[in-house]
């Protein structure tokens, strides 16, 4: 049948049915054919937008955890939406409230506090908006994964290797924001290696934030009150390079053994310029890709693995040109 011909039926059928509509018992409009020739439509997938909360920009680990986010984001055809509560939970409980209004399609965070996030978490859940928890988890709610580096079992190759290098004496322990499941589960894996140890006395175990500059002044003042110390384990590696400014202002320079957590770039040439014995590597860019696909698959109502473990390695002198 000619084109023509085709257009012609289609047309006397529009007719024929405008006509009917006008004479029909109801009265109401009536709906033309479509042209049989005409593509049908089509509607493109909407995309996905993943809120990210971050508990703070202050730290090199979490700045890739968020640069390597947006970079999973594009590479799964999601969108997402980073927020920096500036180590501050009163503003990313704010921040998961904007991230729920906005209509979010899935939320992950990386939590300030495991416990003042719980009522985001439960917010969410009441919204019937998925939550993911990244490097940091939750105390409660339910959240449809953890993606997280092993940190039991860091704190606890940290704390051997420290009191092998040592051999035996006293140690500091720095601790990292209290309330975090970093630095709860770092010092349970530390405490894990103390239990096994023998010979080692721990006279000392205080918070410093995660922070450098607190891990400066409080190592400075620990130092003051147990200057017998020969080793100190810190929770992350800025706290570990802000003992090491302490302890080379109080001349202590090579006798005291310094392990950190994080293999942050500058910790890492800590370790082979030697002022720092080790540190722990974690994999933020593989954790944020990690988080980010499993974010897209919650949201397409696939099921994932509720809890996913990242390898963490240890970095001495001898891999650290590796990092």
């Amino acid at each position: 049948m000619h084109k023509s011909s085709r257009t012609l039926r289609w047309v006397i059928g529009v007719v024929a049915i405008a006509i009917a509509g006008c004479t029909g018992g109801d009265g109401g409009a009536t709906a033309l054919p479509a042209d049989p020739t005409a593509a049908p439509p089509t509607t493109a997938p909407s995309e996905i937008t993943i809120g990210f909360a971050i508990s703070s920009f202050r730290h090199d680990f979490l700045v890739t955890l968020g640069e390597a986010a947006e970079e999973a984001a594009a590479a799964n055809g999601a969108r997402v939406i980073i927020a920096d509560a500036d180590a501050d939970a009163a503003k990313q409980a704010s921040q998961v409230e904007d991230f729920i209004t906005q209509g979010v399609d899935v939320i992950v965070l990386n939590p300030v506090d495991a416990d003042a996030i719980v009522p985001s978490v439960e917010a969410a859940n009441a919204a019937g908006i998925p939550v993911l928890t990244v490097d940091r988890g939750a105390a409660g709610g339910t959240v449809a994964s953890h993606i997280a580096s092993d940190n039991v079992f860091g704190g606890k190759i940290a704390g051997e290797y420290l009191f092998t290098t040592v051999g035996t004496g006293q140690v500091i322990e720095l601790e990292g924001v209290a309330g975090t499941t970093a630095a709860r589960d770092r010092g349970a894996g530390f405490q894990q290696a103390l239990d096994a140890a023998s010979g080692i006395d721990r006279v000392a175990k205080q918070t410093a934030n995660f922070g450098r500059d607190e891990g400066l002044s409080v190592a400075q003042n620990l130092l003051q009150a147990h200057p017998d110390v020969v080793g100190l384990f810190a929770h992350n590696d800025d706290m570990a390079l802000g003992a090491i400014e302490a302890i080379s202002a109080a001349g202590l320079q090579g006798k005291i053994v310094v392990v950190g957590f994080d293999a942050a770039p500058d910790a890492v040439q800590a370790v082979k310029d030697g002022t720092m014995a080790a540190t722990v590597a974690q994999q933020p860019a593989l954790m944020a890709r990690i988080a980010i696909e499993k974010a897209v698959a919650v949201a397409k109502g696939e099921s994932v693995e509720v809890e996913i473990p990242i390898e963490v390695t240890l970095v001495t002198s001898e891999n650290a040109d590796q990092y």
